[in-house]
């Protein structure tokens, strides 16, 4: 087993068993400070990645409303959304416990009011719940079968008209997810692209 792999099963596992070695990432987004705790074995800790700077960067956002973050992290893109609009209730959710962890210490930092994280794989935490956006930087390492369940799962917590937006490595998911979107939602579009990445939309109908 290869280290890449052994760092890809950490941060989607539910309790890695790395030492923590923790980091402080400080940065701008969407014109914005903010400042995130981060740690070994959860997925990008030294930087906001080009995939979830894009993410972020393009996202839409309801004017009110509920917003989930699947596979949150240490909790950029959610925060950002949070902090975006003080009328949005934003639930985010990871599997990997370290992850949550750090992702509510940094909505602390951050002086964030109107978010949650709940621990969990993908849409188990929140199944009772209704969303009018969700949006995730999905952890392709972990199989692509996880990729599509996040995608064909989501109507199951979507309200009508609620959006889906995910952003793809373009030479990875830019043939296949796409069609996966138009089988689930009936319609997909291209956000943004950039930098080898693409943030794909669908609304639910």
């Amino acid at each position: 087993m290869t280290g890449r792999k052994r760092s890809v099963e950490h941060y989607f596992a539910t309790t890695p068993k790395s030492k923590a070695e923790f980091g402080i990432v400080r940065t701008r987004l969407r014109g914005e400070p903010f400042e995130f705790l981060t740690a070994s074995s959860v997925f990008s800790k030294k930087q906001v990645d080009l995939g979830t700077r894009l993410l972020i960067d393009a996202m839409v956002l309801p004017e009110t409303g509920a917003v989930l973050d699947v596979g949150c992290g240490y909790g950029a893109v959610g925060i950002v959304a949070a902090a975006s609009n003080s009328r949005l209730s934003v639930v985010m959710t990871d599997v990997n416990m370290r992850a949550v962890r750090l992702a509510r210490q940094n909505i602390e930092i951050n002086r964030v009011h109107n978010a949650e994280v709940r621990c969990g794989y993908l849409y188990e935490p929140v199944k009772d719940s209704t969303f009018n956006c969700v949006l995730s930087n999905p952890p392709v390492s972990a199989g692509m079968e996880t990729v599509k369940a996040i995608i064909t799962e989501a109507p199951k917590v979507m309200a009508h008209e609620a959006t889906f937006q995910m952003v793809i490595r373009s030479k990875i998911g830019a043939k296949t997810l796409p069609s996966i979107f138009n089988a689930t939602f009936g319609n997909c579009a291209v956000l943004a692209r950039e930098s080898g990445y693409r943030v794909l939309i669908a609304e639910k109908q």
